[in-house]
């Protein structure tokens, strides 16, 4: 069978035994894009899964691809080659994903025309919808316009990455003239609605660009003699990463408020503009921008930043979005007992979005009133904009409470935002630590520390995800509550380290990276790997966001070829190539996208019919492992661990929303056996959370014995 050029790009990066984490990633939006493509999801939600995907291509290039340019330009010989053949690697693949994009969206759009919803461009304008739409923009679009002419005499202002451009061609009595404007979608928003047409009862829309093309002429008004007028979309994708320089004289948040600014003037590594712009236009930004011959130049359609698409509106039926799955109550959590009696008498797990992240709200608003609290202490890595944990956090402390909070200043994205809390969380007079120069904090960690008697009793939060409302609605993550005080003496030596970090911490209990993480992870791989070379079951069952560590990928190569049962569902970047003759013959791989975002990290280890489980922050990277602060929790709780594992099946046995993760990586979806029942595991999940019970379907991983089996 005749290679793809795809597989073709990859076999010339020599990569025989590691996926490339980019073109994986790649992969990873390429499911995304499915999802707007099937006809079997809303529609709405498939205009909003085109918002997704370029958002998350927009990321692609601000991070990956930033990081590969950096690779050519510092590195040299086979490794620039290397650089190089990745980069037109992602070229291909980018452009291919792009022509996809384009005819979803072609779809999609003549989809909505049927069930009554109009997205029409300027000259599709009926009188009365122009007459609308002049008055707009002269109302609320000419104010906000800020028109910049271009001249060779002349620097462009520094433009900014999170917007979308007008290149404008103007023809006048005066010449050729050429101009930019920024179109205001923060002020606007993307999609405004016109009056319907004729007594049909439809609900019609006009992107903004549009709306500023329909009036072009009026906007240099006065200033040129105009005979004819085009304008066309770009935008750019800018390095992200931001280097903090090693000066004493400036705080932390002054360096990351002055590397935000910079960032602004980081290279441009990818520019994508209406493949219709006139070539002398093309090129006469090319030369302006100064673009390079790494850097990603791309011909779309008409509209760009469709990430705006993200917030596109349900105007049509109900049904055209996901039915709401309503959040599970949890009984012994709704009496009127103390939720810290609750959490003393047995662990909680908890599972969102299926449980409301309004328990860990309630824990923190009671330990916030709680006369016998002394002290919380809590990691903050990305909150809601109208955080109610950081309200928890400053009514704690005008309650006499100790507060401290470590708050990520370096969360990618977040940056500002943090900066922000930071300062407020310090006016409100609680302790707020940076964490570690060199090391991210991504711990999803709280500490309560209460008197009891004459003890301080500690109530600890482990969790997966962030402590943020909305995306508790949206992102499934684990969070596990436990009055365990081993853990909770290591969760607060976590928060020793982050404040004197110059101190080196043992902890009985917790795996924490940078110290503890690899080794314990490495371990109990080796100790499969001798349980299956002394004829005993060896089984691994890991669930994560990406897998990229390649020295764990190197030991699950070992695994597999022990004889170790390795199942793993990975939702984004995977190196890990399964089902390899001689190399991994026992590694099955699958991915799931579906209405919420897979994002809890579960690593189960079958260790001789006593398994061990573990949830927490770190993904399978090597910056996970290495160069943040990440905790990793076991869960020793009987009914806790049958939750996890009841979940990692169901998501295993999911033949209608899991991708299998080949070699190859062609995300070919699963297909349900010959009568076998049709399992979509997220819906398979709250069915099984609400009744507490598991279906019929599927058999524990867990539940096989693990009998010495005959060797030879």
């Amino acid at each position: 069978m005749k290679p793809t050029p795809t597989q073709q790009l990859i076999e010339e990066l020599d990569e025989p035994t590691m996926y490339p984490r980019e073109l994986s990633w790649l992969n990873f939006n390429a499911r995304v894009l499915q999802e707007a493509k099937d006809r079997n999801v809303p529609l709405i939600q498939r205009v909003r899964y085109l918002g997704i995907f370029s958002n998350n291509l927009d990321e692609f290039f601000r991070v990956r691809v930033a990081e590969v340019r950096r690779w050519i330009s510092l590195s040299s010989g086979q490794q620039k080659q290397q650089a190089k053949k990745l980069l037109a690697a992602i070229q291909f693949q980018v452009l291919s994903l792009q022509q996809e994009f384009d005819a979803a969206y072609s779809k999609i759009l003549r989809e909505l025309y049927t069930k009554g919803i109009f997205l029409i461009n300027e000259r599709q304008l009926e009188s009365h919808q122009l007459a609308f739409v002049e008055s707009f923009f002269h109302d609320k679009v000419l104010p906000e316009l800020e028109p910049i002419l271009l001249r060779d005499d002349q620097p462009i202002p520094l433009l900014t990455d999170e917007s979308l451009y007008l290149a404008v061609d103007l023809k006048t009595r005066q010449g050729r003239q050429f101009a930019l404007l920024e179109v205001p979608t923060a002020a606007l928003g993307r999609f405004i609605e016109v009056p319907k047409r004729g007594k049909k009862a439809s609900r019609v829309f006009i992107a903004l660009d549009n709306v500023i093309r329909a009036c072009l002429p009026q906007v240099f008004r006065g200033v040129f003699d105009i005979k004819a007028s085009s304008a066309y979309c770009f935008k750019f994708s800018r390095d992200a990463e931001l280097e903090l320089d090693a000066s004493i004289n400036e705080s932390l948040i002054e360096k990351m408020a002055s590397s935000l600014k910079q960032r602004r003037r980081a290279d441009a590594v990818r520019f994508v503009y209406d493949e219709k712009m006139p070539p002398d236009l093309l090129d006469y930004l090319r030369r302006r921008f100064g673009f390079g011959k790494y850097d990603s130049l791309i011909a779309g359609g008409r509209y760009h930043n469709s990430k705006d698409f993200i917030q596109f509106p349900n105007v049509g039926p109900k049904y055209l979005e996901f039915k709401s799955m309503g959040q599970i109550r949890i009984s012994r959590l709704e009496d009127d007992a103390s939720v810290f009696a609750n959490i003393r008498e047995k662990d909680v797990l908890l599972y969102y979005p299926y449980h409301p992240f309004e328990y860990i709200i309630d824990v923190l608003k009671t330990a916030a009133v709680d006369p016998d609290v002394r002290a919380v202490r809590i990691c903050l890595y990305r909150v809601a904009k109208n955080s109610q944990v950081v309200d928890a956090l400053i009514n704690a402390k005008n309650n006499g409470k100790t507060v401290q909070a470590v708050v990520e200043l370096a969360a990618r994205f977040d940056e500002q935002a943090n900066i922000t809390w930071a300062q407020r969380l310090t006016d409100a007079g609680i302790e707020v630590i940076f964490g570690i120069p060199g090391l991210k904090v991504h711990s999803k960690l709280f500490l309560i520390e209460r008197q009891e008697g004459k003890e301080l009793k500690y109530y600890s939060h482990v969790g997966t995800g962030n402590f943020n409302e909305k995306t508790a609605q949206l992102y499934t993550d684990f969070s596990l509550l436990t009055f365990d005080q081993e853990i909770g003496r290591d969760v607060a030596q976590v928060f020793e380290f982050l404040k004197y970090n110059y101190r080196r911490q043992e902890y009985q209990k917790l795996l924490v990276s940078p110290h503890s993480s690899r080794p314990a992870l490495l371990s109990m791989v080796e100790r499969e790997i001798a349980h299956a070379r002394d004829g005993y079951r060896g089984f691994i069952f890991f669930k994560c966001n990406n897998l990229v560590d390649q020295e764990l990928t190197n030991k699950l190569y070992e695994a597999s070829q022990a004889g170790v049962e390795v199942r793993l569902i990975v939702r984004g970047m995977c190196q890990i190539k399964p089902g390899v003759k001689g190399l991994s013959e026992n590694i099955k791989a699958i991915s799931i996208v579906d209405r919420y975002l897979e994002h809890a990290r579960a690593y189960v280890f079958h260790n001789r019919g006593k398994p061990k489980y573990y949830i927490g922050s770190a993904d399978l990277m090597t910056r996970n492992i290495d160069y943040r602060v990440e905790v990793l929790c076991p869960v020793v709780d009987r009914d806790a661990q049958k939750i996890i594992q009841d979940v990692l099946d169901q998501q295993w046995h999911d033949n209608v929303k899991a991708r299998i993760l080949d070699a190859d990586q062609s995300n070919r979806f699963r297909k349900p056996e010959k009568r076998a029942p049709t399992i979509r595991s997220q819906e398979s999940i709250h069915r099984y959370l609400a009744a507490g019970k598991l279906p019929r379907y599927p058999k524990s991983t867990m539940n096989q014995a693990s009998k010495r089996r005959r060797k030879g």
